[in-house]
């Protein structure tokens, strides 16, 4: 899926422009903004609307559009705008749902639905490219999977020793181009450091069973020593699957690893991703993972990940034929 236009919310000139966006586009969600240029509510929430814009604008499943009340008054007058802002959530060409003023718990709300449908639509159809508006990836998706990082249960996820300065789980599991590969610098650190030495420790538990298929680790080290210490990549990485809770250091330290991972420099692409195969036949049904980073790659105390994304599959079970096997069982 490629994203529409340059992401923006696009605006509508006339009603059969507005009523052609509706019916040529039936797997379109598309998310209403009235507003009006003299409307000061109107503008202070202009930024939340383009945000997310951005983020989730993808041709063929969603759009967004704004519509200027002043001009469009026809527009307005069949969907009974009479409060600036008006924000209109249309679902197959219908309206689904409303939100009336500058309600920020309420279209808080809205964009978490819209969200939700847009995710539910990107799985019917195979999931988003990466490079889109939606989901960055450092690396193409394997034939046949999807990206389900968003089947992750954010908040019973739980990271140890990692640095509060920098990110956190929430960081890791964003779904949005590391500033790392901007080239400039981000206000706030947005990436993952480890805290009192290289190690780091993260259980994820899923909402459901999962079919874990291959790891996606971006991890971007600054090239220059604008540090008191740069921190590493990581190097050797243990998963457990369907633990109850996070582990220990000393217990993962001695427990047998459902697979156990050693990454050298030429697993690293230019995206500064590794893109790692698990044991299929060891992923076939679980309900959490367990990810202890043991070290790093040099002789950094610190280890830093910028990015994960997890690729399987969620939901009915696969058909045999298609299961694979990747290195021992």
């Amino acid at each position: 899926m490629s994203s529409t236009h340059d992401d923006k919310p696009i605006e509508v000139t006339s009603p059969t422009q507005f009523q052609a966006i509706l019916q040529t586009n039936p797997q379109v969600v598309a998310d209403c903004k009235f507003y009006a240029d003299w409307c000061g509510p109107c503008k202070a929430i202009k930024p939340i609307f383009e945000k997310a814009s951005a983020e989730l604008s993808h041709e063929n499943v969603l759009i967004f559009i704004k519509i200027n009340t002043d001009k469009q008054k026809d527009i307005a007058q069949a969907y009974n705008v009479t409060a600036l802002p008006s924000f209109l959530y249309f679902r197959n060409g219908e309206l689904a749902s409303r939100v009336t003023g500058a309600d920020m718990p309420k279209l808080s709300v809205l964009l978490e639905t819209i969200r939700n449908d847009f995710q539910e639509a990107v799985a019917k159809s195979g999931g988003a490219s990466s490079g889109s508006g939606q989901t960055w990836r450092g690396a193409a998706l394997p034939r046949g999977y999807t990206d389900i990082t968003d089947q992750v249960e954010i908040n019973r996820s739980e990271l140890l020793n990692y640095d509060s300065g920098a990110g956190n789980v929430r960081t890791l599991l964003d779904s949005s181009r590391p500033s790392a590969l901007s080239g400039t610098k981000s206000a706030t650190k947005d990436w993952v450091e480890s805290d009192t030495d290289e190690q780091l420790m993260l259980f994820l538990p899923f909402q459901g069973m999962l079919k874990l298929h291959t790891l996606q680790i971006t991890s971007l080290p600054p090239s220059d020593d604008d540090e008191d210490e740069v921190p590493a990549r990581p190097k050797t990485i243990k998963l457990f699957s369907n633990k109850p809770h996070n582990l220990g250091f000393d217990e993962a330290e001695d427990m047998s690893a459902t697979q156990a991972i050693e990454l050298s420099e030429k697993d690293w692409n230019s995206e500064g991703t590794a893109n790692i195969s698990l044991r299929y036949v060891k992923f076939q049904n679980i309900n959490s993972l367990v990810l202890f980073v043991v070290d790093g790659d040099g002789d950094s105390e610190k280890v830093r990940l910028d990015r994960l994304r997890l690729i399987g599959e969620a939901g009915e079970k696969r058909e045999m034929g298609k299961l694979e096997k990747i290195g021992d069982e």
